[in-house]
């Protein structure tokens, strides 16, 4: 392996959103139901929904859409956030009790994980494809069938091991040979609890997943399979026992970051970590360039997409598909590359040799999917309960 450098449960939704009284809020702080139309001034308006952290918001605001309104006069493109999806059902509701009545929802381009679970159960987003975004011609059939038919994929990341080279000649490339390196280097390896961010999440699946069966694996990432979750106690028992060996003789950082900077401070020499919050980290300085990244197998790390969704109701469905096209173009995913380091979707061949190069190791067809959120939720309570 090549190492690197660097809808009856909806009707319930609905409900909560009417009782909610707080939701999103557009950039300049005003409420989120500014939504696409005319300007009143000939050009033409867009809302981006985003449900994510800040450094979604900078992306488009302080990347594509500057890009995207430069090279398209009179257009105008306004974002709201909502800061960790923490009004994702209202959301999903809104955009529900909007399809219902042919109401635009207000927005045209949604960016949340939320895409490709309940929105697209629910039946409120527009069917996509080549023959509608063009730019989805360039992305693998991959990527594109994990979208059900409306997701836009625009960009992907994955956790990766990531290793002080200085310390580690040669890197674990299994699972199995992961674990026995733990075990023999106690207090040099980190992951964060798998309820305070994805990395340590996608450690600890990985190593319940070694236990299941495929048929098991398929069902937790595709329903809530709490008939299949007993066959997660033996994980269990092997990270509790891993306990002893971890950073601190079993201290367990807090969130994606924290494992970072133990990472970057030299308290540990290894550690799973986000590829696009590592690059990003290396690019900084935050993290010595000895600091190199690697892939394991049986089973790999999970990983995933991200994707785009248009309102069935949007009042600007031609403005939204043009701003995909944008994002999908090599100027859109050159723009994604270099701010937050995502793994491109479209051929490398498309895009500058530099970032090419960067992403040489990086294959998003290849991800391996997280659980489904329901299952999600129960292993890092059980988690909680059961490791620290």
């Amino acid at each position: 392996m090549a190492t690197k450098r660097l809808s009856a449960g909806l009707v319930g939704v609905a409900a909560l959103a009417l009782a909610t009284a707080c939701g999103p809020v557009a950039s300049g702080g005003s409420s989120a139901d500014t939504g696409g139309s005319d300007d009143g001034a000939g050009g033409s308006r867009l809302t981006v929904f985003i449900s994510g952290d800040t450094n979604l918001q900078d992306l488009w605001e302080q990347g594509l859409i500057p890009a995207y309104e430069e090279a398209n006069p009179g257009v105008q493109v306004d974002v709201v956030l909502d800061l960790h999806g923490e009004h994702d059902q209202q959301t999903v509701a809104k955009l529900v009790t909007s399809t219902e009545a042919g109401d635009d929802p207000g927005f045209d381009l949604v960016d949340a994980g939320f895409v490709v679970a309940s929105a697209a159960e629910a039946g409120v987003l527009h069917e996509v494809g080549p023959d509608v975004v063009s730019g989805l011609a360039d992305v693998h059939d991959t990527i594109l069938t994990a979208g059900k038919g409306v997701g836009i994929p625009y960009r992907a990341s994955s956790v990766l091991l990531a290793y002080d080279s200085t310390v580690v000649a040669e890197p674990p490339q299994t699972l199995d040979d992961l674990l026995t390196w733990i075990e023999e280097n106690p207090g040099q390896f980190a992951y964060n609890s798998p309820a305070t961010g994805g990395s340590g999440g996608a450690f600890v699946t990985t190593v319940l997943d070694s236990y299941l069966s495929p048929e098991d694996q398929e069902a937790l990432r595709t329903r809530y399979a709490e008939d299949v979750q007993e066959g997660w106690q033996p994980g269990f028992e092997r990270l509790a026992e891993l306990g002893p060996s971890m950073y601190q003789g079993g201290v367990y950082p807090n969130g994606n970051s924290q494992v970072l900077e133990l990472l970057g401070s030299g308290s540990i020499a290894m550690a799973p970590v986000w590829s696009d919050q590592f690059i990003t980290a290396v690019e900084n300085g935050l993290i010595s360039e000895d600091v190199h990244y690697t892939q394991i197998t049986d089973p790999s790390f999970t990983g995933n997409a991200s994707y785009l969704g248009i309102p069935r109701t949007s009042d600007n469905t031609e403005g939204a598909i043009d701003l995909a096209n944008f994002v999908l173009s090599p100027e859109g995913q050159t723009i994604i590359a270099e701010q937050i380091a995502g793994y491109p979707v479209i051929p490398l061949e498309m895009l500058p040799e530099g970032i090419a190069e960067t992403f040489a190791d990086a294959d998003p067809t290849a991800l391996r999917p997280s659980y489904f959120s329901e299952n999600t939720d129960d292993m890092n309570n059980m988690w909680d309960q059961l490791v620290p």
